[in-house]
């Protein structure tokens, strides 16, 4: 175990090395604040590369940090072109792993966070709590433990290591374990050939109604035409209106909109067939195949594999001893919560926030980016890249740069969120609106003719 208690000024401690953990070390260097990039994966954008085969809703020009651009430029680093929508493993490959080069030493891999306090204070002591620096313990690759004291912490980790389950009550269904590897709850990447050999001339049903379940109803689709017999059964808590398929021709994020009419083309052609009104309360094995059984005990048709794409939650188990306001229902805090309400706001129509928003009780931790948005799908990575710039501004003492909007929102069209639809997509990391899977933004991490963002390692 070490400790680092050199007299020196502490860093900030970023959680998550993703599109906005990275944005947000970017924003404190400009501030003049040392940043410690603490990221569980072996690269940058880990949760990204998850989802490299899923394109991002919004194009190059929308999903670069102007701080983490400026930081790259000299280098000799140029922006691909802005009109062209990459994929996640171009994004990972030619935008956040050259930027984690950039910060160097300031970004460290196969670090996990299981903890964050106030150094010699639990989550009840109050005396001289707001004068205690934050211990932010660490467990690396290798095993060994650290404790690391920092006088902030941003916590931009995402939501792609939570999916949500498939039991429509929140929790898993009953019977999933004895499925034995025949649920996966990330778009299968249908360009692997072992991938694309375990779906081909089979039938699979696709849990979810955002765009990470268009995203593979049209990947199916597409290997239907080449694979005989190849079907998917689209599972959907509702019935199929005019806005299930998203904005279409009318969505501002044409590359969302065009990706839910090829779904709508999917189940038009025959390639898939829809399931509606069906709450999953259990899945039973037959023979081979997985029978989904609904809360009104409804069956489904055997299928051969399971993929559920109902959204994403974050994983707030690290921070227990920290002083969070979370709303109750979207876990998102407070201030933010009624700001991006799905039953209320579409990506669009979510007003940009930054710091203030973001607070809690507990003095300078922040909770940014996807994770930031808790189980609401309606995140874009624009609204990240905001967010942490109003952050590093906040953590510096200049809180009229804090306070000030500096980022004007597009209105995106249809966006479905749980209060919406009731199952909001993931991406997108992330996630709906999210990038795509759950991949995703404007991407939307956790995707565009085929997805959208982040997802979620820090986050769309």
């Amino acid at each position: 175990m070490s400790e680092n208690t050199s007299a020196g000024r502490l860093p900030v401690v970023v959680v998550g090395a993703g599109p906005i953990g990275l944005a947000a070390a970017a924003h404190l260097i400009e501030q003049d604040i040392e940043p410690l990039v603490l990221e569980a994966g072996p690269t940058a954008g880990t949760a990204v590369r998850e989802w490299a085969h899923v394109r991002l809703f919004s194009p190059w020009a929308e999903v670069v940090d102007p701080a983490a651009e400026k930081l790259l430029a000299p280098t000799g680093w140029v922006r691909p072109d802005g009109a062209t929508y990459p994929f996640g493993g171009d994004w990972a490959e030619r935008y956040l792993q050259p930027l984690a080069d950039v910060l160097g030493e300031r970004v460290r891999y196969g670090a996990r966070v299981t903890g964050v306090a106030r150094a010699g204070r639990d989550r009840i002591v109050d005396s001289g709590r707001d004068e205690q620096p934050f211990t932010v313990h660490v467990e690396h690759v290798d095993g060994r433990e650290e404790r690391i004291l920092a006088r902030a912490v941003v916590d931009a980790s995402g939501t792609w290591s939570t999916p949500n389950p498939l039991g429509a009550d929140g929790l898993p269904a009953l019977g999933e374990r004895a499925a034995n590897g025949r649920i996966s709850y990330r778009i299968p990447d249908l360009k692997d050939p072992a991938v694309r050999a375990r779906y081909a001339g089979r039938r699979t049903a696709v849990v979810g109604a955002g765009a990470s379940a268009f995203t593979a109803l049209a990947h199916l689709a597409d290997l239907a035409k080449d694979e005989p017999g190849t079907h998917a059964v689209w599972v959907l808590r509702r019935g199929i209106t005019g806005s299930t398929y998203g904005g279409g021709e009318a969505d501002q994020l044409p590359a969302r909109g065009a990706l839910g009419l090829r779904a709508r083309t999917a189940v038009e052609d025959g390639h898939a067939s829809a399931l509606t009104g069906f709450r999953t309360a259990a899945v039973e094995t037959e023979g081979e195949q997985l029978v989904l059984v609904g809360e009104d005990g409804r069956r489904s048709e055997p299928v051969d594999r399971v993929v559920v794409l109902t959204g994403l939650r974050p994983d707030l188990s690290f921070l227990s001893e920290v002083r969070l306001g979370l709303d109750e229902r979207l876990q998102a805090p407070t201030a933010l919560a009624p700001l991006i309400d799905p039953n209320q706001h579409s990506c669009g129509t979510v007003y940009p926030h930054g710091a203030h928003e973001l607070a809690h009780p507990e003095q300078d931790v922040f909770l940014v980016g996807m994770k930031s948005y808790g189980r609401a799908p309606t995140f874009l990575a624009m609204t990240g890249y905001e967010q942490v710039r109003s952050v590093a501004a906040a953590l510096a003492g200049d809180h009229e740069a804090a306070a000030r909007v500096e980022l004007t929102l597009p209105e995106t069209g249809v966006c479905g969120g749980s209060g919406l639809f009731d199952q909001p997509d993931d991406a997108r990391d992330g996630g709906g609106c999210c990038p795509a899977p759950a991949a995703p933004q404007l991407i939307t991490l956790g995707a565009a003719p085929e997805s959208s963002c982040s997802t979620t390692t820090g986050g769309c």
